[in-house]
């Protein structure tokens, strides 16, 4: 998937990558870790800019519009959906998510490294639009690790969290599809994985 071309795609969304910005995905099943390392990443890398996604669901504590997401009504999202709005959408556990196709093309225009936090249904659409895309799976140690970080975090019910469990099964058989598989341990070691893919791929850029 790496290597690319200025060219539009075929349904004239817009270039994929090529000699411009590098597109940059992160997946992994809820609780892996994804948010801290993507963090992480965003903090180092100062080139790459985060694509905040737009969702439908309720803001978690802490969270705060327009920085962890941009969260919107379900039928402004729906709009978004008929106007060809998003480069991808979803609906993920009853909400909607998406990611803007405008600030996709902006950014990668402009030649800025440009950061997806989406899930595998996302991906695979991002993939067809921008196939250059270096995509990153982050895999939990183990089921029963990801379900102590997911209780301990206290903002789901236990019926939710067996809901993410089973479809966090179904995310990780699909981790072969993405260019780089990171088991996320030991943040220490996670993040310098991270990293390596990452400057790997900005050394390239024309």
């Amino acid at each position: 998937m790496s290597g690319g071309n200025n060219q539009k795609t075929e349904d004239g969304s817009g270039p994929a990558f090529g000699r411009e910005g590098k597109l940059f995905i992160i997946s992994a099943p809820s609780g892996a870790g994804k948010t801290t390392l993507c963090k992480e990443l965003l903090k180092h890398f100062k080139e790459i800019r985060y694509s905040i996604s737009h969702t439908t669901r309720q803001p978690r504590p802490g969270e705060t519009d327009g920085i962890d997401y941009f969260f919107t009504s379900e039928e402004a999202f729906l709009d978004g959906i008929k106007n060809n709005t998003w480069a991808e959408w979803a609906k993920v556990h009853g909400n909607y998510y998406g990611t803007s196709i405008e600030f996709l093309n902006n950014a990668l225009s402009s030649g800025s490294g440009v950061l997806l936090d989406i899930d595998f249904q996302g991906t695979m659409q991002i993939l067809k639009k921008y196939p250059d895309a270096i995509t990153i799976f982050i895999m939990p140690p183990s089921i029963e690790i990801l379900r102590s970080r997911l209780q301990y975090r206290g903002t789901e019910t236990d019926e939710v969290i067996e809901r993410r469990i089973m479809n966090a099964k179904q995310e990780i058989k699909k981790k072969h599809l993405y260019n780089y598989i990171i088991i996320n341990d030991r943040l220490t070691n996670s993040k310098e994985e991270l990293f390596k893919v990452i400057n790997k791929h900005l050394s390239r850029k024309n």
